[in-house]
């Protein structure tokens, strides 16, 4: 099939020059002080994990200094924001029901919302690392500093046109696949990890990964693919009945379907903003722990000497507690915020009323339920069961690095292949890759991937 062949070969190609412009580095930054900052920041424990998760969201890495320095995440941000802001401004919502010409403008706002971002994350990510003098002092001039943030923010603009590219002239879709292909570029870093690390022998030293380990480790990570596949693709099917047709002097009986209710609705989303959020209390407790201990004099017996001093312990006690993931604080809150925001991501881009609303005016019911407002009582009701599942899966699947990571002593990057956000993004990708390739090959009447007919 010429066309498929070529569609693809072109989505490889844009990906190539994608990856190509990841070490292209900006001109006025010292590449020896930015790499002993990556060594430190990774191993950091909430400042670390927040840069990570930013980073593999928006498929670039941490402390990235190049022209594609931002990523792809300004404009996932701006289309989240427009989304969200869809749901609760009128003026939005009518747009979205407008069809292709509200989509259009949509995306026409999405863009000036990208270039906004891009203004601000650049700015602030060069003035984070003229404070930590890894951009020398002859370069902090304005000069400089803007000729940086046009560059970083032209690359991210230049991204999202890639992204636009792949939708219209190659295969899946764009912004996605880019996602993908930088989380993917980082297992090469974890293959020579585990191959350094790995050893024949039974009784490995602390640090090494012996035969035992490795079949394990191997194990988990088809175990938890093959659930996460599962899962992904997992639906509650609720039997519609269309109603009765009378066509000429024939009453037609109505066909029997089923409407799918996926049970990962909330899909990545709800990991990528829980991480996010369990990052912030460190970074906040780190800051109030090193003010409040300038405050204590250690030759001083008042009562705001005790004060200061027992604040300084509550803060490092604090800090403590959400710079171990593994801890039961955190693991405790990062699951509560999870089911949190899968109900209100669920909430947001899921509407029973329109869904019944749909289901009327195509002359379709749920058998036993009324049309209206009975039909999306029991939509929504059926929603908040199955999310309930999703939610727990997510948490699961959140949790899988941090145990694994513990347990079985492993590097953490490692660890990040056997679960967590970046496994659901490319098993997302790759099974929404898959079902494309298939489309294709239905219409030549071609045996599908997934040997369906």
């Amino acid at each position: 099939m010429p066309e498929l062949t070529n569609k693809l070969l072109f989505t490889l190609g844009l990906l190539a020059i994608y990856r190509i412009g990841f070490y292209v580095p900006l001109p006025i930054i010292d590449q020896a002080k930015l790499q002993s900052f990556q060594e430190s920041v990774s191993s950091e424990g909430g400042l670390g994990k927040l840069m990570s998760t930013v980073a593999m969201f928006g498929g670039t890495d941490i402390g990235m200094a190049t022209i594609f320095g931002l990523g792809i995440m300004p404009y996932i941000s701006a289309s989240i924001v427009f989304q969200l802001l869809g749901s609760v401004v009128p003026q939005l919502e009518a747009l979205m029901k407008e069809g292709e010409s509200g989509r259009k403008k949509i995306n026409e706002y999405t863009r000036y919302a990208t270039v906004l971002f891009c203004v601000i994350q650049s700015s602030a990510w060069l003035r984070f690392l003229m404070e930590r003098d890894i951009i020398p002092a002859a370069y902090q001039s304005f000069g400089f500093i803007a000729s940086c943030v046009i560059v970083m923010t032209a690359g991210t603009i230049f991204l999202m046109w890639l992204g636009e590219q792949i939708d219209e002239y190659g295969i899946g879709n764009g912004i996605s696949m880019l996602i993908m292909a930088g989380i993917l570029a980082r297992a090469p870093a974890a293959i020579q990890t585990l191959a350094t690390n790995a050893t024949f022998k039974l009784s490995e030293d602390p640090g090494e990964i012996g035969p035992v380990k490795l079949l394990l480790l191997l194990a988990m990570f088809i175990g938890v693919i093959v659930g996460v596949v599962i899962m992904t693709e997992s639906q509650r099917r609720i039997p519609t009945q269309s109603a009765r047709h009378v066509r000429g002097r024939r009453m037609t009986v109505g066909a029997r379907q089923y409407l799918p209710l996926k049970v990962n609705q909330a899909g990545v989303m709800p990991i990528i903003f829980a991480s996010s959020l369990m990052s912030l209390p460190w970074i906040l407790f780190n800051t109030l722990r090193g003010v409040t201990a300038s405050w204590i004099d250690p030759d001083a017996t008042t009562l705001g000497a005790r004060f200061a001093s027992g604040l300084a312990q509550f803060f490092e006690a604090a800090s403590d507690a959400f710079g171990q993931p593994s801890g039961f604080v955190y693991l405790f809150l990062n699951i509560t915020l999870i089911y949190f925001f899968c109900y209100l991501w669920t909430a947001i881009t899921f509407n029973p009323k329109d869904m019944a609303e749909n289901l009327k005016d195509y002359g379709s019911f749920i058998p036993g339920y009324r049309p209206g407002k009975r039909t999306a009582d029991y939509l929504e009701k059926v929603m908040l069961r199955i999310t309930y599942v999703g939610a727990a899966f997510l948490s699961l699947v959140a949790i899988i690095p941090t145990l694994v990571q513990d347990s079985l002593d492993v590097s953490p990057i490692v660890a990040s292949f056997l679960g967590g956000t970046g496994l659901l993004i490319v098993v997302s990708v790759c099974l929404d890759l898959v079902h494309r390739i298939d489309s294709h090959l239905v219409m030549r009447n071609y045996p599908t991937l997934l040997n369906k007919r």
